[in-house]
């Protein structure tokens, strides 16, 4: 089964669908690797100029796959590919839309942030809880520091706790909250906005968006995956993904 689906939704629109329903879509190298070849293929093809993001299932993405996480010796190839999901997503000439229910989480949030637009559903549940598990939500910063208030950041980062959709409008880490059953309909209007758009102005202005900060997102990704890399390699990581395996609190050193 292929763990990322890919059509067109119309003549100038790519839908792109995370298809592990039964792991919540979280994210392995393998998932990672497909949507980055998808959002290449999307945004080499001269015809499309949107592309949605979607999760199939009961949630849009739990984060990363921890399974997999747990496993040291795929970390630098894990990691790296992180980063170069979040670059695909935010360097695309597309205009991104992550249509977001259920939960996104982790990685989950991450890839949803690197998006132009996020919609979500009511119900949803959004956080960054890699410090309970021993991580750094580094890549993830290099775009909320872009997007919200730095106190909120730090709430986020450092308490780890999950915020419903409204709270999550609020701070601006999402930009329209709207009834499960509205989702689609929704994010169909943004798209209709969108292509009412001269296509060469607004791939101007998004290129334009990213030349105007101090330093660029692939500079910030680079500086983000060393702290990543470091804190996944850690003795705290171990320890703290094991705890989620097996269910319980980890025992952090004193």
């Amino acid at each position: 089964m292929a763990v990322v689906l890919v059509e067109r939704q119309s003549a100038h629109t790519t839908v792109v669908t995370l298809n592990r329903p039964e792991r919540r879509n979280a994210l392995t190298i393998e998932l990672m690797t497909d949507l980055v070849a998808a959002v290449d293929q999307a945004s080499n093809d001269d015809t499309q100029r949107v592309l949605i993001l979607r999760g199939a299932g009961p949630a849009f993405c739990a984060g990363m796959d921890l399974n997999e996480t747990a496993d040291g010796s795929k970390a630098h190839e894990s990691g790296g590919m992180v980063a170069k999901t979040l670059l695909a997503l935010s360097q695309t000439r597309l205009i991104t839309i992550a249509a977001v229910h259920g939960a996104a989480v982790a990685g989950g949030a991450g890839i949803m942030s690197a998006c132009d637009f996020v919609v979500a559903a009511e119900g949803t549940k959004f956080g960054y809880p890699e410090a309970r598990r021993g991580l750094v939500a580094a890549n993830v910063m290099t775009f909320l520091r872009r997007q919200l208030r730095e106190r909120d950041v730090r709430e986020l980062l450092f308490a780890s706790e999950l915020i419903d959709a409204a709270r999550a409008r609020e701070i601006g880490l999402v930009n329209r909250v709207v009834p499960a059953a509205e989702l689609d309909q929704e994010v169909s209007k943004i798209v209709a906005s969108v292509l009412q758009g001269a296509p060469g102005a607004l791939t101007n202005a998004k290129q334009l968006l990213e030349q105007l900060w101090s330093t660029s997102v692939k500079e910030d990704i680079e500086t983000a995956l060393s702290h990543h890399m470091q804190a996944r390699e850690s003795a705290e990581a171990k320890e703290g993904v094991t705890a989620f395996l097996e269910k319980r609190a980890p025992r952090w050193a004193e």
